[in-house]
């Protein structure tokens, strides 16, 4: 009777627990992690995401930029934070490529993980220098053929949307070049607005502005030749895709999704996901996405389950394309 009756208690002090956590949560700001250099385009959706993530949850969420490694740096920090909500993750494509990329990865993106939802869908950009010679993407590719052992391509690192991106377009003109590794995208951009490297592939979060700038004065900004949707962008309107330019098929689209470590309590994770499914409605939120190319998903994308399925859909279909690209990372 001393064990019933200790049992009961017990069980009665846990289910008061997780009343107190759903009703309490969070009690305290909550750190995002984003697994890259600050100024990119990841950071850049984290930033706005977080404001309006904060707005439903009462408390402020605060970006904390975590790089290295092509974002694995963050990614494990997250894994070893503790579970209690006050920790999430925004990560990217690079959450399905790295179990195959990385060698001695310290984290399973299968099993070390709650999935809180997707969120954004970003188009990346092929752009050069202001001053690049080529004036379409048709004598884009016949000029990065001719020059190859000329041109150097820029990426932000192994396992970076860029080093995808880019993996991708030298296996579609069937052009190997030298590459150009940074630390984070800014830098790439960086790098590019100093005419130190050729051109890259990057996010419309973070080519936009400067696509805009090199518009209004040619000898600035980075220069754009297309889109790697299979269709054009609202935000672009006159940017051809490769697809339509002879590169049938191509397509890369950035998509992003929120984590928490495992073991992150139900209650907590509920909140963190109604607080993202209501910032995905958040006007300011869905137009600064929109002013960047990017895509909001629709509610039921926004869901564990939805990115669960989606992040092993993912994995699949990268492992054979970096397995025959014979790119890896220690």
């Amino acid at each position: 009777m001393k064990l019933l009756r200790h049992l009961s208690l017990l069980a009665a002090g846990l289910a008061t627990s997780t009343v107190a956590l759903a009703q309490a949560y969070p009690a305290k700001p909550i750190t995002l992690i984003v697994p890259f250099t600050a100024g990119g385009p990841t950071d850049t959706v984290g930033r706005s995401l977080a404001q309006a993530m904060s707005k439903h949850l009462g408390q402020q969420i605060v970006v904390e930029n975590v790089g290295g490694a092509g974002g694995t740096v963050g990614v494990t920090r997250t894994k070893n934070a503790a579970p209690d909500g006050y920790t999430i993750l925004l990560h990217h494509i690079g959450m399905s490529t790295a179990p195959t990329l990385y060698r001695k990865l310290q984290f399973d993106p299968l099993k070390d993980f709650e999935y809180i939802g997707l969120i954004v869908d970003t188009p990346m950009t092929i752009v050069a220098r202001s001053d690049f010679a080529p004036k379409n993407i048709g004598e884009f590719v016949a000029y990065v053929k001719a020059n190859k052992d000329k041109l150097n391509y820029a990426n932000a690192g192994v396992g970076a949307a860029s080093h995808l991106c880019g993996l991708l377009f030298m296996s579609a003109i069937e052009t190997p070049l030298t590459t150009v590794p940074f630390k984070g995208t800014a830098d790439v951009i960086n790098a590019l607005l100093g005419k130190q490297v050729d051109f890259t592939c990057d996010q419309t979060t973070n080519t936009t502005g400067q696509i805009q700038a090199n518009r209004a004065d040619p000898t600035k900004g980075v220069k754009v030749y297309a889109v790697t949707s299979l269709r054009r962008l609202s935000v672009l309107p006159d940017v051809p895709t490769l697809d339509e330019s002879g590169l049938k098929g191509f397509e890369v689209g950035v998509w992003h999704g929120i984590y928490a470590p495992k073991g992150t309590p139900k209650a907590a994770v509920d909140k963190l996901v109604a607080a993202l499914q209501a910032g995905a409605k958040d006007p300011d939120f869905v137009k600064r996405m929109a002013d960047l190319g990017a895509t909001v998903y629709p509610p039921e994308r926004i869901t564990p389950a939805a990115h669960a399925a989606h992040l092993k859909a993912e994995i699949d279909k990268w492992a054979p394309i970096i397995k025959k690209a014979g790119v890896y990372a220690d």
